[in-house]
């Protein structure tokens, strides 16, 4: 969503780069440069106003003018202002003291609010909760059946007791969540009202009256990130009609140019509290200011990429693999391969991944295009090895591998190259797990790689074998045994030493050939 404005400005800063000094023309022209890329990303103008007017002024003053890179530092305060627009500090739930815990879910028709319902029920039965969602949109058709479709995705419960498509009273269906949901043990309850396709009086009322019934702890508006303004005037109608307390933003994977996101927090007041970036129920988590404005500047996502990380992988399981890899190479197997790249799928999108992580920007185009499908394909293969094989792939020969390849529906080649980058993957992982640093590069003082590095080439060296062609055998025994005369005498070129008359010195018959 935010490529488009991200490109804008890391261009707008890469004509800042190698100035050692920025006039007052480099600001003006760089706020210039900024307000336009904001502008086009659909950003609501008195934000725009707002975000140029205290860039100015930071990169005018002091702040800029003694840094040592001016730069950087302007990068620095554009990073901090977009933070502050998006809201500051990340807002966290409030929970009720006396459970359970009402969250109300506003918003107008289209814009995601039963399928958040869901990703919210998942996402905080993942932090320990028991949730309920509660079924109290009655006009939309189906409505209700769709709640419960994705409330058994999600593994969480559900109160529907109204069959929905105009027939209940939502009001007395969000009453009655309340006293089921305490006698359930549900310490959390989820209630998922109707929306129309515009701001009426009719929905308004009808969420008011809800809010009345079960005076919710947190009254969460859900925004379509892809409508752009019109986010914000419907924001606005919402918190002066019914009144929220956070903002959730659905679709934010989509293709269109963010602006609502930049914009809702600092018109409204209200701070966004989540975000929906795809159509799983994993595809949501909390909203976090300060990473959303580093991803926006390129800059990547670390801190959720690792927490994506910890959630998936088994700090046992991570334990055992190292100890595995630095027994030896040998002690990896596919089994092993195979369980790992399970474990990286489980954390999502490959691509969107390889997003979080920074300086990816500059690779936008080419992690866009990548196949998902082929860990899907490398996994059909493994799958499709006896256990014998992948334990050692040494074994798989030319039938073995056609064999493999019809059963996994690929080519032979495509067997052949997994395999290959098996035992290169392998090298590498065992020789980082020991120590020895990356491939190519000299071992770090106290890692021990060099050392490892030299005892392999000198024992290569030992090993060495004469050629079999006679002719060609006599030849490197007179070459070995001139390269030793002129080390005796410390001149393993054949030059002149001192007190020796340059003019009666004469090329060694190997140079004579080599230079005719």
């Amino acid at each position: 969503m935010f490529d488009t404005l991200s490109d804008r400005l890391a261009s707008t800063f890469k004509n800042l780069r190698g100035k050692g000094r920025l006039s007052e023309a480099d600001i003006d022209a760089t706020a210039r440069e900024i307000r336009i890329a904001l502008l086009e990303a659909d950003v609501a103008l008195p934000v725009v106003r707002a975000f140029i007017k205290q860039v100015k002024e930071r990169a005018t003053g002091s702040e800029v003018s003694q840094a040592l890179n001016p730069a950087q530092q302007v990068i620095k305060i554009v990073n901090e202002e977009l933070v502050g627009i998006l809201g500051g500090e990340t807002r966290r739930l409030r929970l009720a003291k006396t459970a359970p815990t009402v969250i109300m879910l506003a918003g107008l028709q289209g814009a995601g609010k039963t399928t958040l319902a869901g990703k919210l029920g998942r996402w905080l039965k993942g932090q320990g909760h028991a949730p309920m969602l509660v079924a109290c949109d009655l006009q939309r058709p189906n409505a209700v059946n769709q709640l419960s479709v994705v409330a058994e995705r999600a593994g969480v419960a559900i109160f529907a007791p109204e069959p929905g498509n105009g027939v209940g009273d939502p009001v007395q269906v969000a009453k009655d969540s309340i006293e089921y949901a305490r006698g359930k043990q549900h310490d959390i309850v989820i209630v998922d009202t109707a929306g129309r396709l515009g701001i009426d009086q009719e929905l308004m009322q009808q969420a008011a009256d809800i809010r009345d019934a079960v005076s919710p702890d947190e009254v969460l508006f859900v925004v379509d990130a892809m409508i752009g303004q019109d986010a914000v005037n419907t924001a606005e109608a919402f918190r002066d009609g019914v009144g929220f307390d956070g903002v959730v933003l659905s679709k934010l994977d989509g293709d269109a140019r963010g602006g609502a996101a930049l914009s809702i927090a600092h018109v409204t007041g209200k701070q966004i509290m989540f975000a929906s970036n795809g159509e799983k129920l994993d595809d949501f988590d909390a909203f976090h200011p300060d990473r959303m404005a580093s991803r926006i500047l390129g800059m990547g996502d670390m801190l959720s990429l690792i927490e994506k990380a910890e959630q998936t992988f088994s700090q046992a399981e991570a334990e055992k693999m190292a100890a595995k890899l630095a027994k030896g190479p040998k002690e990896f197997t596919l089994d092993d391969f195979l369980a790992q790249m399970e474990q990286v799928r489980k954390m999502g999108s490959i691509s969107k991944l390889l997003g979080m992580l920074p300086g990816m920007g500059q690779m936008k185009d080419q992690i866009n295009n990548l196949d998902e499908r082929e860990v899907d394909r490398t996994a059909a293969i493994i799958k499709s090895m006896t256990p014998a094989e992948r334990q050692e792939p040494t074994i798989i020969n030319g039938s073995r591998r056609a064999r493999i390849a019809k059963g996994s529906g690929v080519d032979v080649s495509a067997v052949k190259g997994l395999v290959e980058r098996f035992f290169e993957a392998r090298k590498m992982m065992s020789k980082m797990a020991q120590g020895g640093g990356m491939p190519g590069m000299p071992g770090m003082p106290g890692m021990g790689g060099g050392g490892a590095r030299k005892k392999k080439q000198v024992k290569q060296a030992k090993g060495k074998r004469k050629s079999g062609n006679p002719m060609k055998r006599k030849a490197e025994e007179e070459a070995a045994a001139a390269r030793r005369e002129a080390a005796q005498t410390g001149n393993p070129l054949g030059l002149p030493q001192a007190g020796q008359d340059p003019q009666n010195f004469e090329l060694p018959e190997e140079f004579k050939k080599f230079m005719g």
